[in-house]
């Protein structure tokens, strides 16, 4: 019996994961072509909205903290670099 709920479970938890990870990595790579773009508002709009995803992911259990982390920090760095540049 509970090998039954167990697989029901883990593959629900592999749909609602994959959706996520899936919903970061789309937002990331928008981010990371918003910055490249040049254009400062929606690169700011982008990065902020990425943050967020990231932000969601990590308190999902999704994606881990360190990774997180790296990858917000990674961002904010290629937005500012952008915006500092003439």
């Amino acid at each position: 019996m509970p090998a039954k709920k167990a697989t029901r479970r883990s593959v629900t938890r592999y749909q609602i994961n994959h959706s996520m990870r899936s919903t970061t990595r789309t937002a990331v790579g928008n981010a990371r072509r918003a910055v490249e773009s040049g254009d400062a508002e929606a690169a700011a709009t982008a990065v902020h909205n990425a943050l967020s995803i990231l932000d969601k992911a990590v308190k999902k259990g999704v994606l881990h903290k360190n990774n997180g982390s790296r990858s917000k920090s990674r961002l904010a760095a290629r937005l500012n670099q952008m915006q500092a540049a003439p």
